[in-house]
């Protein structure tokens, strides 16, 4: 999706002005234009991010009391002026200096001092502008109503829905509306359930399966267990992001063992077979993942704790995007040491992967230096399969490091078909060599 350089700007420029993401952990907002929005939508947050550069940091002001239209009117004025100059930045093609990236910065504090009557009159001016292309205006409106989100949720939907007549349902909106709900439902689920209720038959593009997971999301803040009983209620289809927003509520290791309290009574409730096996898979994934961000003293730690059953634990084998990197080698030991079997050997083969395709010489010194065993076996196979292509040389010392048989036998094959192009001669004296049929 295609976002303009105005809306880029006002967005990217933004720091703290939105609680939202403080609940939803996985946000990572790229700072790209064509990824912006869609990246913000797919882990259910409202549009944010710091602006590193100098290091500034844009926060809430009070918000004005009182419609002061005068003060709407100026500002709505100077907003649609500053976005005409960012439509002509665009066109050129150049990027914006320092000195508009600090007027979008200054725009967003106005924006934010803002009551809810005061960005009602903004909106009605952006609406009539007969000067902004259709993108932009769609765009400017939805980040006015964007800014009451965190601390005025119940205007913010009351804008979006007055608007939904003219305003294009995007990626944007949808965030909105998700993070409306939530910061609603954290202090009042029923209140934020009744508006669902009484609103998606008016507005079935705005009230969908994303905007009811912002009430799941907020009220597991506070009730986990209310939260897993809503999925019904509601009537959730993708019950997996549901279960991955009920997860991230959860921020400390207290939070997340309630919560994982809550999801045992959770899937006591569902009928045994298939439904209940899916569920218990998603959720215990995602409380696992979580875990494992807080790094691997805290995260082995709580997922020890946690009692899990061995089917429960083999989904620590999707910790490889949630770890941090330089504790790859930690976790390895780890999976090596509490998983066996096919689950045990995929988990860490595609730590090892990873780990070296972002930094092959870390990988190389842990390996080195790692007690010999069937963990350090699986790990010297994914490195030498890995490092084939570059270093076909390292690879094939690495694979005669493993004891003979048939782990060795297709790690040199491996290395054979994955031998760098430009060097035939060498591949064939290599599968001579080691017999490779």
């Amino acid at each position: 999706m295609k976002i303009s350089i105005a809306l880029s700007l006002l967005i990217l420029g933004l720091g703290s002005v939105l609680g939202w993401q403080d609940h939803q952990r996985h946000a990572k907002v790229r700072a790209s234009r064509d990824k912006l929005v869609a990246e913000a939508a797919k882990f259910g947050i409202t549009l944010a991010a710091t602006q590193k550069e100098g290091g500034v940091h844009v926060t809430k002001r009070e918000r004005e009391h009182g419609d002061k239209e005068v003060d709407a009117g100026n500002t709505a004025t100077e907003f649609i002026r500053f976005a005409k100059e960012m439509e002509a930045i665009e066109k050129k093609g150049s990027p914006p200096d320092k000195a508009t990236q600090k007027k979008s910065r200054e725009f967003m504090e106005r924006m934010m001092a803002l009551n809810p009557a005061q960005l009602k009159i903004l909106i009605a001016e952006v609406r009539a502008s007969k000067d902004l292309n259709d993108e932009s205006r769609n765009g400017l409106i939805n980040f006015s109503i964007m800014t009451l989100a965190s601390d005025h949720p119940q205007a913010a939907l009351a804008l979006l829905t007055e608007s939904s007549d003219y305003l294009k349902i995007d990626h944007m909106s949808q965030s909105i509306i998700f993070s409306s709900l939530a910061n609603w439902a954290k202090d009042d689920p029923a209140a934020a359930l009744a508006w669902v209720r009484a609103n998606s038959a008016k507005f079935p593009d705005l009230v969908d399966d994303s905007a009811k997971r912002g009430i799941i999301a907020g009220a597991a803040i506070n009730d986990p267990k209310l939260a897993f009983k809503l999925i019904g209620e509601i009537g959730i289809k993708d019950g997996d992001e549901a279960f991955r927003n009920i997860a991230n509520a959860a921020k400390t290791p207290e939070e997340r063992t309630t919560t994982l309290a809550a999801l045992r009574e959770h899937l006591a409730t569902l009928p045994e077979g298939e439904i209940r096996d899916k569920a218990s898979k998603s959720a215990f994934r995602f409380l696992i993942q979580d875990a494992a961000e807080e790094g691997f003293e805290a995260g082995s730690k709580w997922i020890e704790s946690a009692g899990l059953n061995s089917e429960q634990l083999e989904e620590t084998s999707s910790l490889l995007h949630s770890i941090k990197r330089e504790e790859s080698g930690r976790w390895v030991e780890w999976l090596g040491a509490k998983l066996t079997g096919e689950k045990s050997k995929n988990s860490i083969r595609r730590l090892i992967d990873d780990w070296t395709e972002n930094d092959y010489q870390a990988a190389g010194k842990w390996l080195a230096t790692t007690p010999p065993g069937p963990t350090k076996n699986i790990a010297i196979r994914s490195y030498a399969e890995a490092v084939a292509q570059y270093e076909p040389e390292s690879a094939t010392q690495w694979a005669m490091a493993l004891p003979p048989g048939k782990d060795r036998d297709e790690t040199l094959e491996s290395i054979y078909q994955n031998w760098p192009a430009n060097n035939e001669v060498a591949k064939e004296a290599f599968k001579k060599l080691h017999r490779i049929k």
